[in-house]
């Protein structure tokens, strides 16, 4: 492996141990409202990337994307549909994990990769390949034993993978550098989240500087919480090939699913295990599939094949 690739997988690597680490920090704001906890989040996200452009020396090229989006209108309602995309994503996922729902959080985000394949197909028109028909195939069946099981369709395991993956797709259209695309992300909702959280002061519900320093600090480190991990995934994704990261990125939603069942006690059942052993094998066979050595080892029997016959 390049020095370039081992730099690459730390990034990536990191980034997904965070996110995958985060149910603490939203469970250690159990006791403000999931709305209060979005709102400071986008909020101080936006103010934490604007003072990170300013460290980078990043203000000219913002302010030249920003004028650009005046011209560009597809470019800019893009954006606009990013911000809500990702905003419900956050969202469901701080209701989730307070909820006592991490595992479902979990399993949502093990599912994210194939509603992007099938987002692939219908939108993007994109061909599947053997292995990810049969992971496809795979992953249903869990999802359809746990929804059999419970006699409930899991909404929120969905409503995370489907936001998110909407947002990765919506990303494609927005070609800017990922600190100002964050920037501009969370500036378009921040205005919102400033009016709620103005609202919430004068309703008397507010937890921000009602005093407890702690909240307070948690709620401002919201924003370098959800910008970290999302700034060091850019970089790492920049660097090595997407077979790696599509490893990598099972690192989160198993952490969070250990977190869930050994941390948190939450109910984890027969249904569940089926459900996530068959999701596992569909994350494996995807993996695998779209592998180098997988697709360079199917091109040789293709070969051999042709060459024998």
């Amino acid at each position: 492996m390049k020095h370039g690739e081992k730099i690459g997988v730390f990034y990536a690597a990191f980034s997904y141990i965070i996110w995958g680490v985060l149910p603490v920090y939203w469970k250690w704001l159990s006791s403000v409202s999931a709305e209060e906890i979005l709102a400071n989040r986008i909020f101080w996200s936006f103010i934490f990337m604007l003072v990170l452009l300013a460290v980078t020396k990043k203000w000219k090229v913002f302010l030249q994307t920003l004028k650009g989006l005046k011209v560009n209108k597809k470019v800019f309602l893009s954006l606009i549909l990013a911000s809500l995309l990702i905003t419900a994503n956050w969202f469901i996922y701080i209701w989730a994990v307070n909820e006592n729902h991490i595992v479902e959080t979990s399993l949502g985000y093990y599912i994210n990769p194939l509603i992007s394949i099938l987002l692939g197909v219908f939108i993007l028109k994109e061909k599947l390949n053997k292995a990810q028909i049969i992971s496809f195939c795979i992953a249903a069946l869990g999802v359809l034993i746990l929804t059999i099981s419970y006699g409930d369709f899991p909404w929120i395991s969905f409503s995370l993978a489907i936001t998110f993956g909407l947002y990765g797709l919506v990303k494609k259209m927005i070609k800017v550098d990922s600190a100002i695309g964050l920037t501009l992300e969370t500036m378009t909702v921040a205005p919102l989240a400033l009016i709620y959280m103005i609202y919430l002061l004068f309703t008397s519900n507010f937890s921000f500087l009602n005093g407890s320093l702690k909240i307070d600090l948690l709620l401002i480190g919201a924003g370098a919480a959800t910008a970290i991990p999302l700034l060091l995934f850019a970089k790492g994704a920049q660097r090595i090939p997407l077979y790696l990261l599509g490893f990598l990125q099972y690192i989160a939603p198993t952490i969070m699913l250990i977190l869930g069942v050994l941390v948190y006690h939450e109910h984890f059942s027969t249904a569940h295990m089926i459900a996530f052993i068959c999701i596992w094998t569909a994350a494996i066979v995807l993996s695998i599939g779209n592998s180098k050595w997988f697709i360079s080892l199917t091109n040789r029997i293709k070969k051999d094949k042709s060459f024998s016959a």
